[in-house]
């Protein structure tokens, strides 16, 4: 299957109809190893979107990650409203 332009721009609305929004997180990064945080919807850009994601553990600073909207089309970033 394909990546349709039209699939990546509805992506890409969902995600700027949420900006500010806390959300939650899962990262697949390959072999079985899945990753699940909390962060906030910080920035919308045309090709990609960060999420600010703050540790558990207070020694850890916040991190601003960034991800394409086709990773959540290829499912390897899974999102969901807090």
């Amino acid at each position: 299957m394909a990546i349709q332009q039209s699939d990546i721009d509805k992506v890409r609305a969902s995600v700027h109809g949420q900006l500010g929004n806390k959300v939650m997180i899962q990262l697949d990064r390959g072999r079985n190893r899945i990753d699940i945080q909390e962060g906030i919807i910080k920035g919308a850009y045309p090709s990609v979107f960060t999420i600010l994601v703050e540790d558990e553990n207070d020694a850890n600073p916040p991190q601003l990650l960034s991800f394409s909207y086709a990773d959540v089309l290829t499912r390897d970033i899974r999102m969901k409203l807090c």
